[in-house]
C-alpha cells in the first residue's frame, strides 16, 4: 500500500511539472500578444516663438460723466450707445437764471470798462488823481472776475463730451434733478482699446515694445485681432512675482468691448523648426521622456510584422496639443500615438488610425 501512494505521488507531481514546462514552452514560443495603437510619420514644422497670457482689455479712454452743480435737467443731447465726438454737449441743465445774472454782470463789467477809460483819459490831464483812477480799475478788474466767475459757472450747467467715443447707456430724462457728483453717463473710446495683461519674470528678457500681440477671445470663435505691445511696468509684484504689460489692439469694427477676457499670443522672434508631436504620443516617468517607435520585426506567415521599440527624448516648448522634440527621434520615424501603456521593447503591433489624438497647434474650447 505504501509503495501504490508512492507511485501515485509521483506520477502527480510529475504530471504537474510537465504540465509546467510544456505551459512556459508554449508561451515562449507564441510570444507576447500584440498590441493595438495609433501611429504617425514624423515630420518637421515651422514654429513662431511666442509667449501666452490672459488679460482683460480696458477702454483706450473711458470715464463715468457727471455735472460739479446741482441742477434740474433740460435737454438730453444723446442717446444710448451714439458715438459722439469731443466737445459735443451731451446734458443742459436749467440755466435761465445763471445766465440772466451773467448779463448783469456784463452789463456792470462794461459800465466799469467806460469808467475806467474815462478815468485813464482824466489822469493824463491831471484832472483826477492817480489814486482815483487805480480804484476805477480794480473795480474794472474786480467786474471781470465776477463775469468770468459766472461764465464758469454757466459752462459747469452743459456736460460736454471731454473725448471723442460711444456713450453707454442713457437713463438720464429732462426735468430730472441731479446732484452735483451724480452718475449720468459713461463714454468709452473703444478704437483701439487696451489690453492688459501679465507675464512671470523668468520671460521678462523675451519682452519688448512693439512686440505682435494676436488676441482672441471665446466671444468671436476662431477670428483673432492684432496689436502691439505698449508698455511694460518697471517693477515686478512682489505677492505674484508677475510683471505687469499693456497692448494695443486695433478695434476698427468695434466689437471688442471694455471689461471682455481675452487670451493672448506674443510673438518672441524668428520662426524655427522642430519636429512635431501630439503630446499623447510623449511618456513622463522619473527617468526621462519616453516615446516608442514602431520597428519592422520578424517576418510572420511571410508577412511584414511591427514591434515597439523604446526610446527617451527630449521635449521641448508646446503649443495647443503638440510638443517639439529636440533629441531621441529623426524626421520620418514612424511613431507610436496612443496606447503606449501597455507596451515595452518588442511587444507586436496592431496599428489603427481609425481614431487619432488631438494634434491641433490652436485647439479651442468645445461645449
Amino acid at each position: 500500500m505504501l509503495i501504490t501512494i508512492l507511485v501515485l505521488m509521483g506520477l502527480i507531481v510529475g504530471f504537474n511539472i510537465f504540465k509546467t514546462v510544456m505551459i512556459k514552452k508554449y508561451l515562449s514560443g507564441a510570444g507576447a500578444p500584440p498590441a493595438t495603437v495609433s501611429t504617425m510619420v514624423v515630420k518637421e514644422e515651422s514654429w513662431q516663438p511666442q509667449l501666452s497670457a490672459s488679460g482683460s482689455l480696458r477702454a483706450y479712454r473711458g470715464v463715468d460723466l457727471s455735472t460739479e452743480v446741482n441742477g434740474i435737467v433740460k435737454i438730453v443731447n444723446v442717446k444710448s450707445g451714439m458715438d459722439v465726438k469731443e466737445g459735443t454737449t451731451l446734458v443742459a441743465l436749467t440755466q435761465d437764471a445763471d445766465i440772466a445774472q451773467l448779463h448783469a454782470l456784463q452789463a456792470q463789467a462794461d459800465l466799469s470798462k467806460v469808467i475806467n477809460d474815462r478815468d485813464r483819459q482824466q489822469l493824463a490831464i491831471d484832472a483826477i488823481s492817480k489814486n482815483t483812477f487805480d480804484s476805477s480799475a480794480a473795480d474794472y478788474k474786480a467786474k471781470t472776475a465776477q463775469v468770468e466767475q459766472q461764465e464758469a459757472l454757466v459752462a459747469k450747467k452743459n456736460l460736454k463730451a471731454p473725448f471723442s467715443g460711444r456713450v453707454g447707456i442713457v437713463s438720464t430724462n429732462p426735468g430730472q434733478f441731479v446732484n452735483s457728483g451724480d452718475k449720468l453717463m459713461t463714454i468709452q473710446t473703444i478704437d483701439p482699446i487696451f489690453v492688459d495683461f501679465t507675464m512671470p519674470q523668468n520671460v521678462v528678457d523675451q519682452l519688448r515694445k512693439n512686440q505682435i500681440v494676436r488676441l482672441s477671445s471665446d466671444a468671436f470663435g476662431q477670428k483673432t485681432f492684432e496689436g502691439k505691445v505698449t508698455a511694460i511696468s518697471p517693477k515686478v509684484d512682489m505677492n505674484t512675482r508677475n510683471i505687469q504689460v499693456e497692448a494695443l489692439v486695433s478695434n476698427p469694427d468695434k466689437k471688442l468691448l471694455p471689461g471682455m477676457f481675452a487670451s493672448l499670443k506674443i510673438e518672441t522672434g524668428d520662426q524655427v523648426r522642430y519636429m512635431t508631436v501630439p503630446q499623447t504620443a510623449v511618456t513622463y516617468n522619473p527617468y526621462g521622456s519616453v516615446m516608442f517607435l514602431a520597428k519592422a520585426g520578424p517576418e510572420k506567415d511571410g508577412k511584414p510584422t511591427l514591434e515597439a521599440q523604446q526610446v527617451f527624448v527630449t521635449t521641448g516648448t508646446t503649443r495647443g496639443d503638440q510638443v517639439a522634440i529636440l533629441t531621441g527621434i529623426k524626421p520620418g520615424d514612424t511613431i507610436v500615438t496612443s496606447g503606449q501603456l501597455k507596451l515595452k521593447n518588442g511587444t507586436p503591433l496592431i496599428v489603427n488610425n481609425s481614431v487619432e489624438p488631438s494634434n491641433n497647434p490652436n485647439p479651442k474650447p468645445q461645449e
